[in-house]
């Protein structure tokens, strides 16, 4: 039981603590505007710019938090309140955003590698949520070794990606908070603003992995022989 609660409560926990505390940080920095009046598109593009970028499309899509980039269309898309807003909170976010179009446009590895898992993840991650949730603790004897180990691979290409997108988001971070300070679009005491947001948002890809790792590590042990309840 106590192996059960390190492998799959404590990650569980530290994920909602992740999804509160990123939430808390970012509606907390959303408020806070710059001195620049600077909108985070507007953010976005000058960051971009600076590293000779001018084939990335800045596009504004609906949703909280749904910022991210596109390498396949060089597509960099900002949620409303990001795309317009020009707090702290908007300037982090598109400027980190901006940081993975200059990973793409300077080949950083890494962020290949997890490129080339997005198909095998995206086959991966149902299987493993549906296995893990459902079957494979309802399907004993021979089906149920089979689905375990099913589910012990899709789990383990799913924690690779997640433990590669570190790196990613880490590297795509740091290249924001240069970036912002570098061009004056924030002045370096309203960079503790940016900071909080954005370290925020990278505990919730850790939370991600750790959850997805301790629940590969315990489908591990019950192939190994361990109770399903251990």
């Amino acid at each position: 039981m106590t192996i059960w609660i390190l492998l799959i409560i404590v990650p569980v926990l530290l994920g909602l603590y992740a999804q509160m505390r990123v939430m808390n940080a970012y509606r907390k920095n959303a408020e806070i505007l710059s001195r620049s009046g600077i909108s985070g598109r507007e953010a976005a593009a000058a960051v971009m710019r600076s590293a000779g970028i001018h084939d990335v499309e800045i596009v504004e899509v609906d949703g909280l938090l749904s910022d991210h980039y596109d390498p396949t269309n060089k597509r960099l898309a900002l949620s409303s309140v990001n795309y317009s807003g020009t707090s702290l909170a908007a300037l982090g976010v598109a400027a980190h955003e901006a940081g993975h179009a200059i990973q793409d446009k300077v080949g950083y590895g890494m962020m290949s590698v997890r490129q080339a898992l997005v198909p095998v993840v995206q086959i991966a991650s149902p299987i493993a949520m549906v296995l893990v949730g459902f079957g494979l603790y309802l399907v004993g004897g021979a089906m149920g070794g089979l689905l375990l180990k099913i589910a012990i691979g899709a789990l383990a290409a799913v924690s690779l990606f997640q433990f590669i997108t570190l790196p990613v988001e880490f590297d795509a971070t740091a290249r924001a908070k240069r970036q912002l300070v570098n061009l004056r679009i924030v002045d370096q005491d309203e960079m503790p603003g940016v900071n909080e947001t954005l370290d925020a948002a990278a505990l919730t890809y850790v939370a991600a992995f750790v959850s997805s790792l301790g629940q590969l590590l315990h489908l591990l042990m019950m192939l190994g022989g361990g109770r399903r309840d251990d």
